[in-house]
């Protein structure tokens, strides 16, 4: 029997792309699309690694454990160890139920019964029998198409009013942009202003500050000493008193940012002169946004057309 090792490897590295293209789209986690290749072609080169090495490590359960977390950290690259066994196991969840759903439609679509002169013959070829390349091309794409569109419903049901949306925030002059999160919980406004306030991490708002100020900002929040305040943000910095959840108040170190411009959905938002709440740490553990996106915010900015 002749095999047809750059069919097969071709074969397999579209399958192989197509499924992390899914795992991205689920996990919403940004990657370029070299990545992605470059993470279909590593994971595609366990076909010449198996056939032509068919006693190595990677063909037992361990190594294609190990084989699986190269392929992520190939593609997505290693942010946090919550995040990487994230993906890791939403992609051998995409793989089962894509598998699974083609074995389905095979076993479903096969004939158990045959009819001939002498009489009615039954049958089953049982486990192995072969699934056709040309039936892996056709029910492939639909089967991923089903998946996704499955999934994407099951959050739309979920996620109705709470939305994430790309954002771009103007301090001191300087733009940058990130991903925000319309938090219907969020409810935080000044009582002087009565403005809204958006609130962002960490790692966004670190951005616009060098080391020692982000330390004297977070001295300010910690003591109180409002002395200590860095003399280049004195007239854009403020204190918003709020209540904790567990009925405990305490204050909120905030910054006047020059606008905030809200790509939400064809529409572009824009408010000025908007306060940013600053958390010390991260709003989301996976990363997926950087700011809490009060709901009146979206109701009061200007929208313009996109």
């Amino acid at each position: 029997m002749s095999i047809y090792l750059d069919v097969v490897w071709t074969l397999n590295f579209m399958v192989d792309l197509m499924l992390l293209m899914l795992v991205q789209l689920l996990a919403r986690s940004p990657a370029r699309k070299i990545r992605l290749f470059v993470g279909a072609f590593v994971a595609s080169c366990i076909v010449p690694l198996t056939i032509l090495y068919p006693n190595s490590f990677f063909n037992h359960v361990a190594g294609k454990l190990i084989y699986s977390f190269f392929i992520i950290f190939s593609t997505f690259g290693f942010k946090s160890l919550y995040r990487f066994v994230k993906l890791s196991l939403l992609f051998y969840f995409v793989s089962f139920a894509i598998g699974g759903g083609l074995m389905a439609i095979h076993f479903f679509l096969q004939r158990p019964i045959t009819v001939s002169l002498e009489g009615v013959i039954t049958f089953n070829q049982g486990y192995g029998d072969p699934v056709s390349w040309l039936f892996v091309v056709t029910c492939f794409p639909i089967i991923w198409y089903f998946t996704k569109r499955r999934m994407d419903e099951h959050v739309g049901e979920q996620v109705k009013y709470d939305e994430m949306h790309k954002i771009k925030l103007t301090i001191n002059q300087q733009s940058f942009e990130s991903v925000g999160y319309i938090d219907s919980g969020n409810q935080l406004i000044d009582p002087l202003t009565k403005q809204p306030v958006v609130i962002c991490d960490q790692p966004f708002l670190k951005q616009w500050f060098d080391e020692t100020e982000w330390k004297e900002l977070q001295q300010v929040k910690e003591t109180l000493a409002f002395d200590q305040l860095p003399k280049k943000w004195e007239d854009k910095l403020h204190m918003i008193p709020y209540q904790g959840v567990d009925g405990s108040h305490s204050f909120m170190l905030a910054i006047r940012a020059e606008e905030l411009t809200i790509f939400y959905n064809n529409d572009v938002l824009q408010t000025a002169n908007v306060l940013i709440g600053m958390q010390f740490g991260e709003l989301e553990r996976d990363g997926q946004y950087h700011c809490l996106l009060h709901p009146l915010v979206i109701k009061q900015s200007i929208i313009q057309s996109a």
